[in-house]
């Protein structure tokens, strides 16, 4: 068995290298040779965890496995991410376990590429506002890979703590780009895109704050009750996701369905978008809505790509099993 260790993946994956990996998901799911099987994601009970599976197959490239992990609160405290998860993958001919790969930043780069994707197909061409609702450490992954899909010439950032949006400001540097803090309505009348990442159990964002034309990515809604934007928002958006079946019962768009705003069949996969069996955006004044979930097939992609780059490079550690 091969082991990667979570301080190897950083040069074993770029983001670029994710981002390829990701889209050949999106496409081979809408292509029905890849699937994603049930999630399991449930409150233990101790230290506010949140623990679960994420797992699945893809039949083409013969990538099994599962990603076991989930969401510690408390992490901080102990000099920790408050993400922690392992990507195990297995042999698909014979069942054996063939890999053990770092999962935390995997995690963070493959759920960047995801909503990167989505502004890739879906934001309108001369977007030139990015704004962010979120400032945990998985805002900063989603900010440089989404600067790399459109030409922005600001951003613009709404976090419950204000302090915390120094994380994104630092990206704006990078970049060369202004920064601004601003409220919520602000933020709505200025951005051209808006990715939301938080943990929020009810909704930040609402239909009345989202101009016409905007698309939107809401990237930290994958737990049932989990919520970042009103479920009216979601009813007047044309609404894509990583998954349908997710989105629906685990995504942002659970509450649309819920209170029958939507139906499941009223989402679209953006792997059809990719595969060229949807047009995506039809015109400039539609709000576009990405319900990224996050799926096994994801993390497994990934992983599989740092343990054939490990192999090559000679950094993979071998052990019997």
């Amino acid at each position: 068995m091969i082991i990667i260790p979570e301080h190897e993946i950083a040069g074993l994956v770029s983001p670029a290298d994710c981002l390829v990996a990701v889209e050949d998901v999106f496409a081979s799911m809408a292509n029905k040779s890849a699937y994603n099987f049930p999630v399991v994601r449930e409150a233990i009970g101790h230290a506010g965890a949140l623990y679960g599976f994420k797992s699945g197959f893809d039949r083409d490239r013969l990538v099994l496995g599962l990603k076991s992990g989930g969401f510690w609160p408390n992490n901080t405290q102990h000099g920790l991410s408050n993400h922690q998860s392992t990507v195990f993958l297995f042999d698909a001919d014979t069942g054996r376990c063939r890999a053990a790969v770092g999962g935390n930043l995997l995690t963070a780069m493959r759920t960047a590429a995801a909503s990167a994707i989505s502004i890739k197909y879906l934001a309108r061409p001369k977007s030139k506002v990015i704004g962010v609702i979120g400032a945990g450490h998985q805002s900063a992954f989603q900010l440089r890979a989404a600067l790399d899909q459109r030409p922005f010439e600001k951003i613009v950032a709404w976090n419950i703590d204000p302090t915390m949006l120094v994380r994104l400001e630092e990206v704006a540097k990078e970049r060369d780009l202004p920064f601004e803090s601003v409220g919520l309505d602000q933020l709505g009348q200025q951005a051209d895109v808006i990715i939301t990442i938080t943990s929020s159990f009810k909704p930040i964002l609402k239909a009345s704050q989202v101009r016409p034309g905007t698309h939107i990515a809401c990237m930290g809604t994958d737990t049932k009750g989990k919520q970042e934007v009103e479920a009216e928002l979601v009813a007047v958006a044309t609404v894509f996701a990583d998954d349908i079946t997710q989105a629906a019962t685990i995504g942002e768009a659970q509450h649309a369905v819920e209170q029958r705003l939507i139906l499941p069949a009223d989402i679209t996969e953006i792997g059809a978008v990719i595969r060229g069996d949807h047009f995506g955006r039809t015109d400039a004044e539609e709000i576009t809505l990405f319900d990224g979930t996050g799926l096994g097939l994801q993390d497994l992609a990934v992983a599989s790509a740092a343990v054939e780059r490990a192999i090559l490079t000679g950094v993979a550690i071998e052990v019997e099993f």
